[in-house]
């Protein structure tokens, strides 16, 4: 799951993305509002976590211009103001939900998760089947033929994204939002090795391999060739 996070306070965003990242999130984050508010609006986020209080632009004009502009990305608020008044403000804003500052981690990532689920179950599913190749999002593992493929974090990711695209050529930029946050270099060759060690893996055992480059493209998950 890609999660924006929109927070003035420096330790606080640190808190929230370091929490999010070890649990197996992509996260990118923001500072003030106005910035949260142009990333939010490129539409790559499947949740977006923003304080109430921001620099530049409050997070209930955040989310209300986000939602004037068509976006239906659901949104957690984060505020140290907590009343009901402020709640149902940030409701009728068109926020998702609503978390009182201090908070425990944990409830923070529980709400995340039932925000994301309720939102689009279907592109959220715990199992992904493409021929004998299997990925399982929940218990983090993938296998085919029955063989489990060891995948560390990044090769899980990445192969979630060409399953969820089987048959589509996959793009290095779409490879590039699946799997790694803004902080990354795309003229880095990062990519191409990550994606030959998961070639190896999903491949080498097997008669028949299923990732396949496109040249000038990007890639392909195929089971027909």
């Amino acid at each position: 799951m890609r999660i924006l996070i929109v927070e003035d306070d420096a330790r606080g965003s640190h808190f929230i993305a370091r929490g999010l990242t070890e649990s197996g999130h992509i996260v990118d984050t923001a500072a003030e509002g106005a910035t949260g508010l142009a990333m939010a609006r490129e539409g790559i986020y499947d949740v977006i976590v923003t304080d109430r209080r921001l620099p530049a632009l409050d997070g209930i004009e955040l989310v209300t211009q986000l939602r004037a502009h068509g976006h239906a990305t659901p949104v957690l608020m984060l505020s140290a103001v907590a009343g009901l008044t402020d709640r149902v403000d940030g409701i009728r804003a068109g926020c998702d939900d609503y978390l009182a500052k201090p908070y425990a981690f944990a409830e923070l990532l529980a709400r995340v998760e039932a925000l994301a689920r309720r939102t689009d179950r279907a592109r959220l599913q715990d199992v992904l089947q493409v021929a004998d190749l299997a990925l399982d999002r929940r218990a983090r593992r993938a296998s085919r033929a029955g063989q489990d493929l060891h995948l560390q974090h990044r090769e899980f990711l990445l192969l979630e994204c060409l399953m969820r695209h089987a048959g589509q050529i996959v793009t290095r930029s779409m490879l590039l939002e699946s799997a790694w946050n803004y902080e990354f270099d795309p003229r880095s060759n990062v990519i191409d090795m990550h994606m030959h060690r998961l070639r190896g893996k999903v491949d080498r055992s097997f008669a028949k391999p299923f990732i396949h480059t496109v040249t000038g493209a990007g890639y392909v998950l195929r089971t027909d060739v």
